[in-house]
């Protein structure tokens, strides 16, 4: 990734600030559900985690909560920001995971599902979990990449560690899987829980939300769309 160097009066400024200061500069987009890997210098990340465990202590802080004689919260500051940067919003500061693409040697044009893929993600707007299932349908083509079995799971993961709305995220992992594989077809359905209804608001604990994705012949095809629906078991 080519960006301009940071100016010199920059150089003493935040991890954060210097970071966004080349994506600001390069045009690129951060958004909660970006990735921006590739603006990100070798040994920032542990930069990042120093300052967001700072910033996390001053939020505990501001809720009063006395971490300096409480043991359960001593500590906390720098857990939490681990599990965002590593975990939780890994695929923000990541680059994608490998992975290997095979020829259709055998020219297979029969339909292929995978899942159900178990995937977590937080809501961009309270940053509460997202815990759901995907389900992936292939129509490829004697052109088409074929991918490894344990691939959809990590780029589905990949594509969901990050804050998101269910509905933005399932347009990401489509879009990737469509750039890698170009098959005749594509579809992806999820299904999750939302805690931001489940722990506020309406408090309501059995709403779930399912929506989907269809391209090519997905969406040109109501019969093969039926049998993709028919088939998989949520």
């Amino acid at each position: 990734m080519n960006y301009q160097p940071i100016p010199a009066e920059q150089q003493n400024s935040s991890v954060s600030e210097r970071i966004r200061a080349r994506l600001t500069a390069s045009g690129t987009r951060f958004h909660a559900n970006d990735n921006i890997a590739a603006f990100i210098e070798p040994g920032e990340m542990d930069q990042l985690l120093d300052e967001v465990s700072a910033r996390m202590q001053g939020v505990l802080e501001s809720l009063v909560i006395d971490t300096a004689s409480d043991h359960n919260t001593q500590g906390t500051a720098r857990r939490v920001a681990k599990m965002y940067l590593q975990e939780i919003f890994g695929g923000r500061y990541t680059p994608p995971p490998p992975v290997t693409e095979f020829p259709n040697a055998a020219h297979l044009n029969e339909l292929m599902i995978i899942g159900p893929i178990t995937v977590r993600s937080a809501c961009s707007h309270h940053l509460c979990p997202i815990m759901g299932k995907v389900w992936i349908g292939v129509m490829p083509n004697q052109h088409s990449n074929l991918i490894g079995l344990s691939k959809y799971a990590r780029l589905a993961a990949w594509v969901m560690n990050r804050p998101q709305i269910q509905e933005e995220a399932v347009v990401q992992l489509a879009e990737l899987l469509q750039e890698k594989m170009q098959p005749d077809g594509l579809a992806v359905i999820m299904e999750a829980e939302h805690f931001c209804m489940h722990w506020r608001g309406v408090k309501d604990t059995d709403a779930l939300m399912v929506n989907s994705v269809m391209h090519g012949s997905f969406l040109k095809d109501p019969a093969l769309r039926r049998e993709f629906l028919s088939l998989i078991k949520r």
